[in-house]
């Protein structure tokens, strides 16, 4: 028998396939080899590369890359007029044959041009604006959580185990004691009398704990340590001011926003490390048109911010439904079926910053008594566990956060689930009564009136 040839549908004609690379791109604009061309990475050299591809009647260009070199690429294609698609690496490593460069971009464009293939998510140009500040106070706070852990490692070398008589050493007494001993002051007496009102433990007890071999080397690892930590909560200062002006500069653009007023929240907890932006809970409500994030039980200061530099405003719009932001945020499962069974139900592997600000929130609702969202955590984390409720409370969460963005629908959690035992138990009621009548006993024969619901 002869071959015999499938035509697939052209979906984009006038498509292009870049394969990125740290030193130079590999572009295609068809099939053959002198459909194929490599660029460097200099500014000249990518203003040519789309002159070239506007030579050759361009209009849509696919691009794969494992790194951050298609940054710059992608904002001079997109400056010049080109309508450009970041491709995830793991949908275009297929290829038939020897993996090269030139290989791989005509088979990106191959792909392209049939419609194969789907652009990864990328945020609004505010939206990444704000996503830079943000990613950069959380490097600052990482490395003072690192430098806070270096402190207590030379205070137990000393022998001065403030870890014990205090909560945190980074709070108001244990920053205050380290500060003095820095100074050259080692009198246990006097290093306890920095204790704050607040502090569980007698400044005779933290006085007991402060008697050390007072090593030089460790006085001196310390205080590198201790101003290292001052030095990166000066950082964190300046991004959070940053941020702040930066959105007030954002909602000035639109009075609309500014005029929107919503309700005090003060049971909410702000934690220390929590971006210090003045009144944030009206300046989320503004920036999010008119969303109250925060009236979530659970939703902390830090989890909004993260939301506005994450993903903003405008990006929960480019996924069509709930399901779908779920999956991208892998928090979905990913049925893996064959021969008609459920081979696997686990969620995807990866993780990105707004999945882990979701399950350190769900993580926080699991801790909450008698909420919508708590007893939900709970009832999954008594069948599957901890581990398993935490996913299960952040793909809820993240489900509220999309319809409330989207669909502009309030969070008003629902009271129904409360009553479903007492609709179980008048449901018990019911059919024990109908298995009396049917066996022509009374209800006192069995020691039991059914009669009265039970109220609890």
């Amino acid at each position: 028998m002869g071959r015999r040839k499938v035509s697939m549908e052209v979906i984009n004609p006038n498509a292009a396939g870049i394969d990125i690379g740290s030193r130079s791109h590999y572009v295609a604009v068809g099939q053959s080899k002198d459909d194929v061309k490599e660029f460097g990475v200099y500014a000249e050299e990518l203003t040519a590369l789309g002159q070239w591809m506007k030579s050759k009647d361009i209009t849509t260009v696919a691009m794969e890359s494992t790194g951050d070199y298609w940054q710059n690429l992608f904002t001079e294609l997109v400056k010049q007029g080109f309508e450009v698609v970041l491709v995830n690496g793991k949908f275009t490593k297929h290829a038939k044959g020897k993996k090269t460069d030139v290989k791989d971009c005509r088979w990106i464009q191959q792909l392209h041009t049939l419609g194969l293939l789907s652009g990864s998510f990328l945020p609004d140009e505010t939206t990444e604006k704000l996503r830079t500040y943000c990613r950069q106070r959380g490097n600052w706070v990482d490395q003072a959580a690192s430098t806070t852990h270096k402190m207590q490692k030379f205070l137990k070398f000393l022998n001065f185990r403030l870890d014990v008589v205090v909560k945190d050493i980074c709070g108001l007494t244990g920053l205050a004691i380290i500060g003095d001993i820095c100074k050259g002051n080692l009198d246990p007496e006097k290093l306890a009398k920095h204790r704050h009102y607040n502090c569980r433990k007698s400044e005779e007890e933290i006085a007991k704990a402060l008697h050390g071999n007072n090593r030089e080397d460790f006085l001196f690892g310390l205080k590198q340590e201790y101003e290292t930590y001052l030095f990166l909560q000066k950082k964190i200062d300046e991004c959070d001011k940053q941020m702040e002006e930066f959105i007030n500069a954002e909602l000035k653009k639109f009075p609309a926003k500014r005029a929107l007023k919503t309700t005090e929240k003060p049971h909410k907890r702000i934690n220390k490390n929590a971006p210090k932006i003045k009144n944030l809970n009206q300046v989320a409500y503004q920036y999010f048109e008119g969303v109250d994030l925060l009236a979530i039980e659970g939703l902390s200061h830090a989890t909004v911010v993260s939301i506005m530099g994450e993903i903003g405003p405008e990006g929960f719009k480019k996924f069509e439904s709930a399901k779908h932001f779920t999956s991208w945020l892998r928090l979905a499962p990913n049925n893996k079926i064959s021969g008609g069974k459920i081979l696997s139900h686990r969620i995807p592997k990866g993780s990105n910053r707004l999945k882990i600000a979701f399950r350190q929130a769900a993580n926080s609702i699991g801790n909450l008594k008698d909420t919508h969202l708590s007893n939900f955590f709970r009832r999954v984390a008594f069948r599957k566990g901890r581990t398993a409720a935490v996913s299960a409370t952040a793909r809820k969460l993240a489900v509220i956060i999309w319809n409330m963005m989207v669909k502009k629908v309030p969070y008003l959690p629902p009271t129904e689930y409360l009553f479903l035992d007492q609709k179980r138990k008048l449901k018990m009621v019911a059919r024990l009564k109908k298995n009396i009548a049917k066996l022509e006993l009374k209800p006192e024969d069995l020691g039991f009136s059914p009669t009265l619901a039970p109220t609890n």
